[in-house]
């Protein structure tokens, strides 16, 4: 600044003084000082462009090593977690060889294990003998050891001994959470390009998908942020989609917060009504030259984690775009507070042995056959075998007459009970009352007994439930010179409430008829319960 000042002078006083002197020499004079300042002016400029392209090349040498380091964490993670297990695999191995020797009785000899690092966790065993050894959730592995820190812990959701080997999270033993890393928690740049998810990275965790949706299905809520930092680097641009991410199963989602799966295009200023343009879904769709960001956290659990993320539309110098995706966490766990009514309930409970298993059903036990080697919503995990003959209760009665009777429209009485297990039939009343819900059978039998006449004589029986005829059974015979009898029979298979009531009468008799016992036992009712709706019963 000072020398152009003092340029500027000099040129005043030359251009001055040229009224008295020779004004050639002056106008020299002034041209070499313009092509001096223009080779500082081109000497400057260049050093500019070598500044720029040396700051360029730094800020891509720091984004390639914030990447590498970030791989390098992320692979010592997996080498820390693989060195946890195969610890454990020692540790079996050695009980295993310890329980041989002592069968063949040989000496055991003393531990030499292998030291586990401060900083590695071996599995802790649970205690429960109901549920498998390895903990399946962090929150399961605080309420084994409340006393444990934060950090670093083998965890096998899918159980242990089946399905795949444990995997190493992060656990916060004040929440209980678990949380799964991944290799691209860092902020990372998406560089410049064009069409629509022309940038596209794919997302590594340090588990398998079978065991994250093993984790997902056993806890409560599963969640994970994500943050788009953006310069005139739109998801959405007239309708038209340019950035999504990929979820568990490879499918295209457009939503960045909440739990849409709709393929509805929104982000959390979208939810809130809050976003920077008004008619945006989400701050970097609105069209401004500006530094922008989103940020939300995707809550649905059964489309997460993201798998992999894809950017476009940001082809111009001053566009940019840098992604920022959370670890995928879990808390909490799904409370069965009813009957197991799947293998999946019996999953979630805690079940790892392969074999058949008793349900609840709609109305009735059903037994399954459990394949706990797989997971739940894979092929032959269930197998559905038949109806569990269960029943809360036993009912089932049969009971006799002694002697004749012939009183109508009242429930006919019975004198012996050889069988009333369950006490639903009363014998002076009798009137059966069904104490469970279900299905039943009765059967009646009676000998109609009819004395000597020149008319046609009959007898009428009835099923009734509840006071209302279900049906009847009917004997008649003409001109009897003597006494005569013989048989009726009457069977039904009834839905019963409990309380429901059932009994048999007669309807009508002519004068002369009667059912006939003499203690032969030639009048007699059974019942018993087929199919008891068990949910009723519960």
């Amino acid at each position: 600044m000072v020398r152009h000042f003092s340029f500027c002078i000099g040129l005043l006083i030359i251009l001055t003084s040229c009224r008295w002197t020779n004004c050639s020499a002056a106008a020299l004079l002034l041209e070499d000082k313009f092509r001096e300042l223009e080779l500082r002016l081109e000497t400057t400029e260049a050093r500019s462009v070598q500044v720029e392209e040396k700051v360029s090349q730094l800020e891509a040498q720091l984004e390639l090593n914030n990447e590498i380091r970030n791989n390098l964490k992320f692979q010592v993670t997996k080498l820390e977690a693989k060195n946890v297990q195969l610890e454990f695999k020692i540790q079996e191995q050695e009980k295993l060889l310890n329980y041989l020797l002592r069968q063949t009785n040989r000496p055991v000899p003393v531990a030499d294990s292998l030291s586990v690092p401060n900083n590695l966790k071996s599995p802790v065993q649970s205690t429960d003998s109901n549920k498998s050894g390895t903990p399946r959730t962090c929150k399961e592995l605080r309420v084994i050891d409340p006393s444990l820190p934060s950090g670093m812990y083998s965890i096998d959701p899918d159980g242990q001994g089946v399905g795949e080997n444990p995997i190493y999270v992060y656990c916060d033993m004040t929440s209980g959470s678990t949380s799964i890393l991944h290799d691209s928690e860092s902020a990372i740049n998406v560089g410049h390009c064009a069409d629509p998810g022309c940038y596209s990275r794919s997302i590594k965790y340090n588990a398998s998908i079978g065991q994250i949706k093993a984790l997902a299905e056993l806890s409560f809520e599963c969640h994970q942020s994500i943050k788009y930092d953006c310069y005139y680097a739109p998801f959405e641009l007239s309708g038209y989609a340019y950035s999504w991410w990929n979820d568990r199963d490879g499918n295209a989602q457009y939503f960045w917060a909440g739990d849409n799966t709709e393929g509805i295009h929104t982000c959390q200023c979208g939810i809130d009504g809050n976003c920077v343009d008004n008619y945006a879904k989400c701050n970097c769709d609105a069209a401004v030259y500006a530094q922008l960001f989103d940020d939300g956290v995707i809550t649905n659990k059964n489309v997460l984690p993201v798998t992999r993320l894809n950017f476009g539309r940001t082809q111009l110098p001053t566009s940019s775009g840098i992604h920022t995706l959370g670890r995928f966490e879990c808390t909490g766990t799904v409370a069965l507070t009813r009957m197991p009514t799947s293998c999946e309930d019996l999953w979630l409970v805690g079940h790892i042995l392969n074999g058949f298993y008793s349900v609840m059903g709609s109305a009735m036990m059903e037994s399954v056959y459990c394949d706990f080697t797989k997971l739940p919503g894979n092929d032959g995990f269930q197998k559905w075998i038949g109806y569990a003959d269960v029943k809360s209760v036993p009912v089932h009665f049969y009971v006799q007459r002694t002697s004749n009777f012939n009183t109508t429209n009242i429930p006919i009485p019975f004198d012996l009970a050889l069988v009333n297990k369950g006490n639903a039939m009363d014998l002076t009343s009798g009137i059966f009352t069904a104490p469970r819900q279900g299905t039943y059978y009765f059967s009646f039998t009676g000998l109609a007994q009819f004395s000597a006449s020149s008319y046609t004589l009959a007898l009428q029986v009835a099923l009734n439930l509840n006071g209302g005829i279900i049906g009847k059974g009917h004997v008649d015979m003409s001109s009897t010179a003597t006494t005569r009898w013989n048989q009726l029979t009457l069977q039904s298979t009834l839905s019963l409430k409990s309380g429901d009531q059932v009994w048999v009468d007669i309807t009508s008799a002519s004068s002369g008829v009667a059912l006939h016992d003499n203690g032969n036992h030639y009048t007699h009712f059974t019942g018993f319960v087929l199919e008891e709706d068990i949910v009723a019963s519960l």
